[in-house]
Protein backbone atom coordinates (compact mmCIF):
# COMPACT_ATOMS: atom_id res chain seq x y z
CA UNK A 1 0.00 0.00 0.00
CA UNK A 2 1.28 2.96 -1.07
CA UNK A 3 1.25 6.28 1.30
CA UNK A 4 -1.30 8.13 -1.04
CA UNK A 5 -3.48 5.06 -0.81
CA UNK A 6 -3.27 4.73 3.40
CA UNK A 7 -4.21 8.58 3.37
CA UNK A 8 -7.59 8.03 1.15
CA UNK A 9 -8.56 4.73 3.27
CA UNK A 10 -7.93 6.95 6.45
CA UNK A 11 -10.18 9.81 5.14
CA UNK A 12 -12.58 7.32 3.52
CA UNK A 13 -13.44 5.83 6.78
CA UNK A 14 -14.30 9.20 8.72
CA UNK A 15 -16.06 10.19 5.75
CA UNK A 16 -18.43 7.38 5.99
CA UNK A 17 -18.76 7.96 9.77
CA UNK A 18 -19.82 11.44 9.42
CA UNK A 19 -16.74 13.49 9.59
CA UNK A 20 -15.99 16.30 6.82
CA UNK A 21 -12.65 16.51 5.17
CA UNK A 22 -10.58 20.07 6.45
CA UNK A 23 -7.69 20.70 3.79
CA UNK A 24 -4.54 20.51 5.77
CA UNK A 25 -2.54 23.79 6.83
CA UNK A 26 0.45 25.12 5.74
CA UNK A 27 3.21 24.03 6.92
CA UNK A 28 4.35 27.69 8.18
CA UNK A 29 1.61 29.02 9.90
CA UNK A 30 -0.33 32.17 8.77
CA UNK A 31 -1.16 33.83 11.69
CA UNK A 32 0.73 32.02 14.95
CA UNK A 33 3.51 34.13 15.66
CA UNK A 34 4.35 31.14 18.54
CA UNK A 35 5.64 28.69 16.03
CA UNK A 36 7.11 28.66 13.21
CA UNK A 37 5.93 25.42 11.79
CA UNK A 38 2.80 23.72 11.93
CA UNK A 39 3.97 20.58 14.31
CA UNK A 40 0.46 18.81 15.21
CA UNK A 41 -2.85 18.11 13.31
CA UNK A 42 -4.39 20.10 16.17
CA UNK A 43 -2.04 22.94 15.71
CA UNK A 44 -5.34 24.72 13.36
CA UNK A 45 -8.10 23.55 14.86
CA UNK A 46 -6.99 25.68 18.18
CA UNK A 47 -9.43 28.42 18.19
CA UNK A 48 -12.22 25.52 17.80
CA UNK A 49 -10.84 23.47 20.72
CA UNK A 50 -11.21 26.31 22.52
CA UNK A 51 -14.91 27.30 21.70
CA UNK A 52 -14.94 28.72 18.85
CA UNK A 53 -17.40 26.80 16.04
CA UNK A 54 -15.72 25.48 13.39
CA UNK A 55 -18.11 26.09 10.32
CA UNK A 56 -18.01 22.65 9.03
CA UNK A 57 -19.32 21.46 12.21
CA UNK A 58 -17.32 18.79 15.20
CA UNK A 59 -16.78 15.97 12.94
CA UNK A 60 -13.24 16.77 10.98
CA UNK A 61 -10.82 14.72 9.67
CA UNK A 62 -7.34 15.82 7.90
CA UNK A 63 -4.28 14.36 7.44
CA UNK A 64 -1.84 17.26 8.39
CA UNK A 65 1.96 17.02 7.13
CA UNK A 66 4.32 18.62 10.25
CA UNK A 67 7.60 19.48 11.35
CA UNK A 68 9.12 19.23 15.06
CA UNK A 69 12.42 20.30 15.72
CA UNK A 70 12.08 19.91 19.45
CA UNK A 71 14.77 16.48 19.72
CA UNK A 72 16.71 17.41 16.36
CA UNK A 73 20.04 15.86 18.42
CA UNK A 74 18.13 12.76 18.57
CA UNK A 75 17.14 12.31 14.42
CA UNK A 76 18.74 9.49 13.00
CA UNK A 77 17.85 6.83 15.32
CA UNK A 78 14.75 4.75 14.81
CA UNK A 79 12.49 6.29 16.98
CA UNK A 80 13.26 10.65 16.08
CA UNK A 81 11.88 12.31 12.54
CA UNK A 82 11.93 15.53 11.86
CA UNK A 83 8.67 15.60 9.36
CA UNK A 84 6.04 13.51 9.03
CA UNK A 85 2.26 13.30 8.37
CA UNK A 86 -0.12 13.53 11.38
CA UNK A 87 -3.34 11.59 10.49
Amino acid sequence: MTARELRQKYLDFFVKKGHKIIPSASLVPENDPTTLFTSSGMQQLIPYLKGEPHPLGKRLTNFQPSLRLQDIDEVGDMCHTTFFEML
